[in-house]
């Protein structure tokens, strides 16, 4: 077993946030202008015990009353029932209604808009469906998930992002596409250099808008909106609930539907605790003993900045482990590559940036390590979200110096 030296103070009601410089455990992360986090807030005990309470679905994927090759593409992707996100909101999307998805990381939140948006396409083959990402890595996870979705049944689709090539991305706008899948800010350039023309566009989908608003992109997104048809569908996904959001669903949507299943703000299903390292040298050196554990077996790391990222991967790389990173310096191919690696396992490692790091749904990490203190808490609330995903277990360790 690996040593670490705990601090098992349990978090102080009203959420363990000290504005106080001299508050004990109390931290301004990574050295960053943000809020003082109390260390007593990154540990959490995962659940153990067995629930006594069980999701049961109202609907099995055969209720949806899906296209034949869509269900059976569903059935192939190992789908067996839906998850509570699924199962809630498929009936209202299918109606035609405004929704509002208000759900955690990792509750099967991409297949609850894209399986009753493809059924939509193929009972109305002249609708268009315009999803906005936050990010290159999410908006290009989702038009993955849309084409297995729609394997060999002539549904057509293009991702649209920044930090890729813009040529082909236009080459493949002069096609019939069906979806189209993008981040605002390349979405708008593509708009105002009309390679996209909206008005074919009955349906939009936001998705992930609190990060929208977190990384500035709000703009661009009523700009796009404000393009479409007067009359249109509108899926709109978050997982926090705050004035603003509650101000863009104003703006956005009418007379929506809400469904929201969040249960908490972390995971229940991540052993959140911290490691207590040295000033000089100290963290290194912890993470080294940590990967070399056989339980580590694979592992994304959170750095502060681009350049400490990169050479993070290259010192661990040096170390003899199979490490790779993702971060802003790196061009859209680059990460693409980097996050392929870490898909197949080829490497144990991706450290990775908290923007460059948005939205990755990655299966099987079974660790999260937090390197340098996050901004925010609830940038740590995003970072550890990608590991215990849906019914899994998974470990988040945060380095406290």
């Amino acid at each position: 077993m690996y040593t670490r030296s705990f601090s098992r103070n349990r978090p102080a009601r009203g959420g363990g946030f000290s504005r106080n410089r001299g508050a004990q455990g109390g931290r301004r992360s990574g050295g960053l202008k943000g809020e003082y986090i109390n260390a007593s807030r990154f540990i959490h005990k995962a659940e153990i015990t067995e629930k006594v309470e069980h999701f049961v679905p109202e609907h099995s994927f055969v209720d949806f009353a899906f296209n034949e090759a869509l269900t059976r593409n569903v059935v192939t992707k190992g789908y067996t029932q839906p998850t509570p996100i699924q199962d809630r909101i498929i009936p209202h999307i299918l109606k035609g209604s405004d929704v509002v998805g208000i759900a955690n990381t990792g509750t099967g939140k991409t297949g609850a808009f894209l399986l009753p948006l493809i059924q939509k396409v193929l009972v109305h083959p002249k609708s268009h469906v315009l999803i906005m990402a936050p990010t290159r890595e999410l908006a290009t996870q989702i038009n993955d998930e849309l084409k297995s979705f729609t394997t060999r049944m002539k549904l057509f689709s293009v991702c649209c992002v920044g930090g890729a090539g813009m040529g082909r991305q236009i080459a493949e706008l002069k096609y019939h596409n069906h979806f189209i899948v993008g981040t605002p800010g390349r979405l708008k350039d593509l708009i105002e250099r009309k390679f996209i023309d909206l008005s074919k566009f009955d349906t939009v989908v936001i998705d992930e808008a609190d990060r929208m608003l977190d990384m500035g992109f709000i703009r661009d997104v009523k700009f796009i909106v404000s393009r479409l048809p007067a009359i249109h569908h509108t899926l709109f996904f978050s997982a926090t609930m705050s004035r603003d959001i509650e101000g863009l669903i104003k703006d956005f949507l009418k007379d929506p539907v809400m469904i929201s299943v969040k249960t908490g703000d972390t995971s229940k299903n991540v052993d959140q605790d911290v490691v207590k390292v040295e000033r000089r040298g100290g963290k290194l050196d912890a993470l080294h003993k940590l990967l070399l554990q056989p339980e580590f077996s694979k592992v994304l790391i959170f750095g502060k900045t681009k350049h400490g990222v990169e050479q993070l991967a290259k010192i661990l790389t040096e170390k003899g482990f199979k490490a790779s990173s993702i971060h802003g310096n790196k061009n859209q191919s680059q990460r693409e590559r980097a996050l392929a690696l870490f898909k197949r396992n080829d490497v144990q490692i991706l450290v990775a940036t908290d923007v460059a790091a948005r939205g990755l749904d990655v299966p099987d990490i079974t660790h999260v390590i937090n390197y340098d203190l996050p901004a925010t808490y609830d940038d740590y609330v995003h970072r550890i979200g990608r590991t215990g995903r849906g019914d899994k277990k998974g470990k988040a360790l945060t380095f406290v110096e």
